[in-house]
């Protein structure tokens, strides 16, 4: 495949000069809500790369219908917009895109060039999207079985591993169907008629195929029966002492396992039940209710632990201690990819488990990506508790949430 940077400004400018096709877009502007939608759904289709091209696709912002520049300005502000997009977290898993500004025709404009995805199918607000000529079309289901079998073991990130010793009567099929399936896929897309459990299991990469239906280690975390079985450190080790060292007596303890939805559903309990709610009556005319700790800041750190942690290779559990004086939670698996114990929790966001991320959004627990540690800092100041600590190696990572004083 050919690296986007290692594109010309000639070599992008013949392919916007070649027309619309399979591998390029054109775009006058983004001057309407309908633009930036074409552009996010075209980006789906690129990353599906449904011909099986193994190319960058491009889509030319600045460039008329016809192929010549259209003479808006290029500014910072129009290329975050763009970059904008992977943090909404409507395109799932995020596939890799780059914006540059290039030279065609004399004029500048702003080239987004996106790589074909390396775990299709990619979807975008639900829906499948998919580029075979010169438009963009939503899949048939044909054309997801096509992207579900294009997927190879070897190129895949662990989460959709596929885990050979298991089988389909390890996953709550029932869960799936009326739970998952639901917040995954738009209704209109339900609605169609003719998909087999096997096809919905391998779309949502819960199987890796319908010709290889063995359970992924996202199936197993998402919606197996006992994903501990497959993935033994996929659980909770919750801890509420009451010293600010390990030597104090236990007042709660509790190994949380299930599918990641009822984990998350039940750490959030814990939490909300041993969170403290101080009163003031003194110093204002009405009284005024304050947590010990923010929830939304518990709730963005907990949810970041199960999305990025390592699940395989290690049978260590997310660890969540509540001291006296503050929540440590410690998560296996240091930095990832583009992020670094230097850049972290300031800097490039990269996915370990890009798939499970995804499902994570489709089940309603990520409303933005990249944005976690940014809100949980702001939601701590807001209450009035000490800065966001944060240790990291290349073996954990343990943020700390220190109690409101």
């Amino acid at each position: 495949m050919h690296g986007a940077r290692d594109a010309s400004d000639e070599t992008i400018s013949a392919l916007i000069d070649a027309g619309e096709s399979y591998r390029c877009e054109r775009k006058g502007d983004l001057s309407s809500k309908d633009n930036k939608e074409k552009i996010c759904r075209t980006i789906c289709a690129f990353a599906n790369d449904i011909k099986g091209a193994d190319e960058i696709g491009v889509i030319a912002l600045g460039v008329s219908n016809d192929g010549t520049p259209s003479g808006i300005q290029i500014t910072d502000e129009l290329e975050k917009n763009i970059q904008n997009i992977r943090g909404e977290g409507k395109i799932v898993p995020l596939p890799s895109f780059t914006t540059q500004k290039r030279i065609h025709r004399g004029y500048e404009i702003l080239s987004i060039e996106v790589r074909p995805a390396v775990s299709p199918p990619v979807k975008y607000d639900g829906r499948i999207w998919i580029r075979p000529g010169n438009t963009t079309q939503l899949a048939s289901n044909e054309d997801a079985q096509r992207l579900n079998e294009k997927r190879r073991t070897k190129d895949q990130p662990d989460d959709i591993q596929v885990l050979q010793h298991f089988r389909l009567k390890d996953l709550n099929i029932n869960y799936f169907k009326t739970q998952y399936l639901v917040q995954a896929f738009a209704a209109d897309i339900l609605e169609e008629n003719g998909r087999s459990v096997e096809e919905q299991l391998a779309s949502t990469k819960m199987i890796g195929s319908t010709t290889d239906p063995y359970p992924t280690v996202l199936g197993m975390l998402c919606i197996g029966l006992s994903p501990t079985d497959a993935v033994p450190g996929a659980y909770v080790q919750f801890l509420k002492i009451a010293s600010t060292d390990i030597t104090g007596d236990i007042l709660d303890e509790a190994n949380v396992q299930g599918h990641v939805a009822d984990v998350i559903q039940q750490i959030e309990a814990k939490f909300n039940a041993h969170n403290q709610i101080s009163v003031d009556f003194t110093s204002q005319d009405r009284e005024r209710r304050t947590a010990h700790y923010p929830k939304v800041a518990f709730e963005q750190l907990f949810r970041n632990a199960v999305m990025h942690r390592a699940y395989l290779g290690t049978h260590t559990p997310i660890r969540v201690y509540w001291y006296a004086d503050r929540i440590e939670i410690v998560n296996p698996g240091g930095p990832f990819g583009l992020v670094t114990p230097e850049n972290f929790g300031s800097g490039p966001t990269d996915y370990r488990n890009p798939n499970l991320a995804a499902a994570l959004k489709d089940l309603g627990y990520v409303q933005k990506f990249g944005a976690g540690i940014s809100r949980a800092r702001k939601e701590l100041h807001a209450n009035g508790n000490p800065e966001l600590g944060l240790e990291v190696n290349a073996s954990f990572v343990t943020v700390v949430m220190r109690q409101r004083i």
